[in-house]
């Protein structure tokens, strides 16, 4: 399912798809970049590191 990139800017949550040995896990964007954002994981075993996943990677907003 792909997001409506228009939602996606700082301080919002979204899931991010699994990837190589990653399972999906919770994400806070800080900025939005041409193909990817940068950010924070919150959840999963990249859980407080610094990422710039691709936009594509993005499957669900977490609504408040």
């Amino acid at each position: 399912m792909a997001v409506n990139s228009t939602e996606l800017k700082a301080g919002v949550v979204v899931v991010i798809a699994a990837f190589d040995d990653v399972p999906e896990h919770r994400f806070r964007i800080d900025t939005v970049e041409e193909d990817c954002v940068t950010g924070v994981a919150l959840t999963g075993p990249l859980a407080d590191t610094y990422g710039e996943p691709q936009i594509e990677m993005i499957y669900a907003i977490i609504e408040d």
